[in-house]
């Protein structure tokens, strides 16, 4: 019974950083078409900038949190602006642009911090027992608590916002929102920053418990490929779903066997899914 309910909540935690920064590059990818490899470097970066503003420079939380969020939007929209839009409709050198730009980005930490690790001081010092039986960081729940909230707020605007809507209209028919007055490269612009924002609040938050590293970008964007992929490209409730499959189903291998056979579920859903199903389980174009 302790062993279920420890996969129930530690496969809660990381279901939900998975959802959290796979939503984001499903989102770039359904209104943009733009398979964003660069993306986990936001998340880096975020995790950096909170260590800066929040360990070093000793800034209050929601200040820090603010200033490496809204920093990485920033950078973000110039990225877009000057690196991908002139190639963005060859998805080879969308590819090779963005995953460039990740590695420069790796390479920038280590200049800048150096090699190790950077231990990030904890938003939340304390351990919770849940159920009587489980004891868990209180940093973990925390972060799972932001990332279910995020996902809602995204929800609401998506479907709830005339921005929202101006974003569903661009995903179905680019040339028929330009007929509507809608602005696309608005909404590139903003989809681009949500993203990035949502990419580094998960790794500000996930930073007090993994560390600030620089090669902290490479295995999350196997593991988010591999979420898009499952769910269907360019489907949100599809990425949602399918992060908590690939969340859970690395949590429940990790317990039975090793945490190392728990990172190889990302490339064997990755090789089953387009092999039978290169759709994936809820495979439109995009569904937000």
């Amino acid at each position: 019974m302790n062993i279920f309910l420890e996969i129930l909540v530690y496969g809660a935690v990381q279901s939900a950083v998975y959802a959290l920064l796979a939503m984001g590059f499903c989102l770039i990818f359904g209104v943009a078409n733009i398979v964003n490899l660069a993306h986990t470097a936001l998340y880096m970066i975020g995790a950096y900038l909170v260590y800066t503003f929040f360990s070093l420079l000793r800034l209050n939380l929601a200040m820090a949190i603010l200033l490496s969020t809204v920093s990485v939007g920033i950078v973000a929209m110039g990225l877009y602006r000057f690196c991908i839009r002139p190639v963005m409709y060859s998805e080879w050198s969308v590819l090779m642009v963005t995953i460039s730009l990740a590695l420069f980005f790796q390479q920038l930490m280590i200049f800048f911090y150096g090699p190790p690790d950077r231990n990030v001081q904890g938003f939340i010092q304390e351990k919770l027992t849940l159920f009587g039986v489980v004891e868990i960081d209180a940093q973990r729940l925390l972060t799972l608590g932001i990332s279910v909230i995020l996902l809602i707020l995204l929800w609401l605007y998506i479907y709830r916002t005339r921005m929202g809507k101006a974003i569903l209209a661009v995903a179905q028919d680019r040339e028929a929102a330009l007929f509507m007055g809608i602005n696309s490269e608005r909404v590139y612009l903003t989809v681009i920053a949500i993203s990035a924002m949502l990419a580094a609040i998960g790794g500000a938050f996930i930073a007090p418990t993994l560390g600030a590293r620089p090669e902290m970008w490479s295995p999350p964007l196997g593991r988010i490929f591999a979420v898009v992929v499952l769910g269907g490209m360019g489907s949100l409730e599809g990425t949602i779903l399918a992060a908590l499959l690939i969340g859970y189903t690395e949590v429940i291998i990790s317990f039975a066997i090793s945490s190392y056979f728990g990172e190889l579920v990302a490339v064997l859903i990755i090789l089953l899914m387009l092999t039978f199903r290169p759709s994936g389980l809820l495979g439109k174009r995009i569904e937000v």
